[in-house]
């Protein structure tokens, strides 16, 4: 007489059930290895990535300081420029102002500027021409003016003047 309505089956270390459990948890166990491997080596990739941009933000650090120092050199260049351009310019309206003072009956043949001193040499008609016409708008720009005549064959007289301004009362 039979007890049961099935066959009875063999009974087994590992069952299907364990088995299927088993691939499950293998697969699963294999998905967090493969995780842990990819984010490690992410990790290791991301870590080399800041390192090189720390060396490469460090020498833009260092390239921005020297930019700035060239920058804060060119400006000093510039004002130093600036301030030759303007004393060209002065000097060029001074020779612009002076050649305007030399009447048509003086001619001059060279003329010396220096910072604080002025040398004439040229030829006159006469000394009173000069005086009139050159020597006294000298002397008002002038503080001290000293001129040494020459004759000349032809009867008119070679000249050179020396003019010189004081340091004590331009610095005032």
């Amino acid at each position: 007489m039979k007890y049961s309505f099935i066959k009875p089956r063999q009974k087994t270390l590992v069952s299907p059930e364990f088995k299927l459990l088993f691939f499950f948890f293998s697969i699963t166990i294999g998905m967090l290895f493969a995780s842990y491997s990819f984010l490690k080596v992410k990790t290791l990739m991301y870590e080399g990535n800041v390192e090189e941009l720390t060396n490469k933000g460090e020498t833009l650090k260092q390239s921005i300081v020297s930019m700035h120092e060239k920058i804060a050199f060119i400006k000093v260049e510039k004002r130093h420029a600036e301030g030759v351009y303007t004393e060209n310019t002065v000097l060029k309206e001074s020779i612009h102002n002076l050649f305007d003072l030399v009447p048509e009956k003086i001619t001059l043949s060279q003329a010396l500027l220096k910072e604080d001193e002025l040398i004439l040499y040229g030829v006159t008609p006469s000394k009173e021409v000069y005086e009139f016409l050159l020597q006294a708008p000298l002397r008002s720009i002038f503080h001290r003016s000293y001129t040494s005549y020459y004759a000349m064959p032809n009867g008119w007289y070679s000249f050179v003047s020396k003019n010189y301004l004081d340091r004590e009362i331009t610095a005032q």
